[in-house]
């Protein structure tokens, strides 16, 4: 055994030394070895060696590892030991400076009193005492201090009343008995989104709840009540700075979370440890007070069984049997005397699952047995991590962090909350991260020079965003509470009020053309049908968010047809159209066959004549064209605007032709007039309600009574201009 221990040695001195070559060591090696056993004796010796040398370094890593995470620790200890000292010392000068310098020369006749013979003792002491009552601490405005005023409640309460009397409507917060000043300070309020500048105000922490009051401008030195924040549902998280943001932090109260900035660094410091501080202590004292409120109930039962005579002894030793047991937990296992360490490892390592499997094991270990004071002690160590833990959960889900990955790159910590049974907040933050990539995306979309390649491009990033959001939601949250799908619905409302808005803004703020417009939304409502596949329609809701618009925009076309009908007609001539060649005839029949006039055939003259007006073929294109535009943007909340629309147009043609007719005195322009307007009663109409109905589903009376009109519209014979 010495031979092969020194020869391992002499082997690691050689593989250490600083001129070691390892291709001259193999080359001598393989010259001096007798064959392939040595060989491989050599190389198992050396592969020996390594695994030795990985776990002495492993070794090494763990216990400097572990010296690294106490000191820390008493370094963080440290550092709050001498903030307090900086801070009671900082309490003393200002006492001192508060002294009256009026009262100095009383002291001294005080003295002068005493040393001629006056009551000897009385003055000093009594002067002692005076000076000690004139100290009391009261906070200034521009700072943030702790509660001095005394150990006794009755101080506590009274600069509790003090301070709250400079704040408005919160007088019921002193009816709560034992509640008392714990810290205050001034505070600048940010808003959450986009750190703008808010309001100052003032936080005043109680021993049991938070009072943030706003100030009051025109009345120095007075607040006026703004929140209450009891601090069982208040969780602190402390936000990096990021210049010129920095020395804020965040207080998160379901649903809501408000940003504050202190005045320094120094000052955040102390209210993020008076914070939980405060909480910590709330806890443990409502702890003890169930606690105390629950041995009660005890001794009368032990006692009615004990002072019962015909009892034998073995019935009276049953009940105090269980009780010997129940206060023995064995917390001397090795994994549970580790724990804490091994939840800073876990948590430093971003190792979260096995920190909440280590969390679930100790639950499942700990679970229907008392609670003696170990137990409570080590309970309180594993909270100090579950808080940590949950706070770099927290920090994970974040807008902050890095946005790609898609909703997948959140289900670990989403998942890790949700076994710590923070459900609520992990649906929270799930959302709030999944609102900022899909904003970051739309606005990282480059906007083209055609409108519809644009919005395809929108539809595509927006609808699969929304799609694989509500997928990776319904993996993470299965079997959570129902609430939690309220909150989604809620969040794919609101994002897809972000959708419409760069989806207007594209396509009706730029006046874009009506069938462009129709294209673009029928894009979208393909895409929003496409989360049917999953349970979610959300058709409605972009039917409501883009009815205002659409209204718009089908008002702004029609106007512009109204116009240009007015235009030809103002210019009319009643002449057959001559299209001068057989392919433009041809093309104008195919034309009116789209349009759904089938029986065209039999209004073409000879050769490439047409025995129809320009004017009213013009409009009758017009008009068909309008119609199939709208019909794509036709949802039931548009219903009358698209037909009062229709109506309109129609109208303006009617009233054109009835008046041309009784002007006009040629007998035979007369008859080409009555030709087109037979036209536009027996074809063009009938046409417009048949595929209106097709698009809508339903008749329209309003078209009906304008094609069963047993005449033409009545006009003033004696007027020169058309009726319009």
């Amino acid at each position: 055994m010495s031979m092969s221990d020194s020869g391992a040695s002499r082997l690691r001195r050689q593989l250490e030394s600083g001129g070691f070559e390892a291709r001259l060591y193999v080359k001598q090696l393989s010259q001096q070895s007798d064959g392939d056993r040595d060989l491989q004796e050599h190389r198992q010796r050396i592969q020996a060696l390594a695994e030795e040398t990985a776990q002495n370094l492993k070794r090494n890593v763990y216990q400097n590892y572990r010296q690294f995470i106490e000191t820390a620790r008493e370094i963080s200890y440290l550092e709050s030991e001498m903030y307090q000292l900086s801070h009671l010392l900082t309490e003393q000068k200002s006492s001192l400076e508060s002294i009256p310098l009026t009262l100095l020369p009383a002291a001294a006749a005080a003295g002068a009193v005493a040393a001629s013979g006056g009551e000897e003792g009385g003055g000093g002491p009594g002067g002692r005492d005076h000076f000690r009552g004139q100290t009391g601490f009261f906070p200034t405005p521009g700072g943030a201090s702790r509660d001095s005023s005394g150990p006794g409640e009755e101080g506590k309460q009274r600069t509790l009343t003090t301070l709250l009397e400079k704040v408005e409507g919160c007088r019921h917060l002193l009816e709560t008995p034992g509640q008392y000043l714990v810290y205050n300070g001034d505070l600048v309020e940010y808003e959450a989104d986009h750190m703008a500048q808010l309001q100052r105000v003032h936080g005043f922490l109680m021993n049991d709840c938070l009072l943030v009051a706003t100030w009051l401008p025109q009345r120095r030195g007075m607040y006026r009540y703004n929140a209450l924040y009891p601090l069982d549902g208040l969780a602190v998280v402390n936000v990096k700075d990021n210049p010129p943001m920095k020395d804020m932090f965040k207080l998160l109260m379901f649903p809501e979370s408000r940003i504050f900035q202190a005045e320094n660094a120094k000052i955040k410091r102390e209210w993020l440890e008076v914070l939980e501080e405060t909480k910590r202590a709330l806890s443990e004292k409502r702890r003890r007070e169930q606690e105390e409120a629950a041995v009660p109930r005890g001794p009368p039962q032990v006692t009615s069984k004990s002072s019962n005579p015909f009892e034998d002894d073995d019935e009276e030793e049953e009940p105090a049997t269980p009780e010997v047991e129940e206060e023995k937990v064995d917390l001397s296992v090795e994994w549970i005397q580790e724990l804490p360490e091994d939840l800073d490892v876990c948590i430093a390592q971003r190792d979260f699952e096995g920190a909440v499997d280590l969390l679930d094991k100790l639950n499942h270990y700990l679970e229907n047995k008392p609670s003696p004071p170990p137990v409570k002690e080590l309970r309180a160590k594993v909270d100090e991590r579950v808080r940590q833990l949950t706070e770099v959960l927290v920090f994970e889900l974040s807008p902050d962090r890095s946005l790609r990955g898609g909703p997948k790159a959140t289900r670990r910590a989403v998942s890790q909350l949700i076994r710590l049974g923070q459900c609520t907040k992990a649906c929270e933050l799930f959302l709030r991260n999944r609102a900022a990539a899909v904003h970051t995306a739309i606005r990282q979309l480059r906007i083209e020079g055609a409108t519809l390649l644009y919005i395809h491009k929108l539809c595509h990033v927006f609808f699969t965003s929304l799609l694989e959001t509500a997928r990776e939601f319904e993996t993470d949250f299965a079997g959570t509470d129902s609430g939690c799908y309220s909150a989604f619905v809620v969040w794919a409302r609101s994002a897809m009020a972000m959708f419409v808005d760069a989806f207007s803004k594209q396509v009706f703020d730029s006046k874009e053309s009506l069938s462009t417009a129709a294209e673009c939304v029928k894009v979208a409502k393909e895409h929003c049908q496409q989360l049917g596949d999953i349970g979610l329609d959300l058709t409605f809701i972009i039917h409501a968010l883009l009815v205002k618009d659409i209204q718009g925009a089908l008002h702004s076309y029609k106007e512009i047809i109204i116009e240009a009908t007015k235009h030809r007609n103002s210019e009319e001539m009643w002449r057959k159209m001559n299209l001068m060649t057989p392919e433009a005839l041809g093309k104008l029949k195919e034309e009116m066959k789209s349009c759904g006039v089938s029986n065209f055939e039999q209004y073409t003259g000879d050769d490439c004549w047409v025995n129809l007006s320009y004017t009213v073929v013009a409009f009758t294109k017009q008009t068909m064209g309008f119609l199939e535009e709208a019909l794509k943007l036709y949802f039931p909340e548009l219903h009358m605007i698209l037909l009062e629309s229709l109506v309109e147009i129609i109208l303006v043609a009617l009233q054109h032709v009835d008046y041309s007719l009784r002007c006009e005195q040629d007998p035979e322009k007369k008859a080409f007039i009555r030709q087109n307007a037979s036209f536009l009663y027996e074809t063009v109409l009938p046409v417009v309600e048949k595929r209106f109905e097709e698009g809508v589903g339903k008749p329209a009376k309003q078209l009906q009574d304008l094609r069963n009109a047993s005449r033409l519209i009545r006009v003033n014979p004696e007027s020169t201009t058309s009726v319009v």
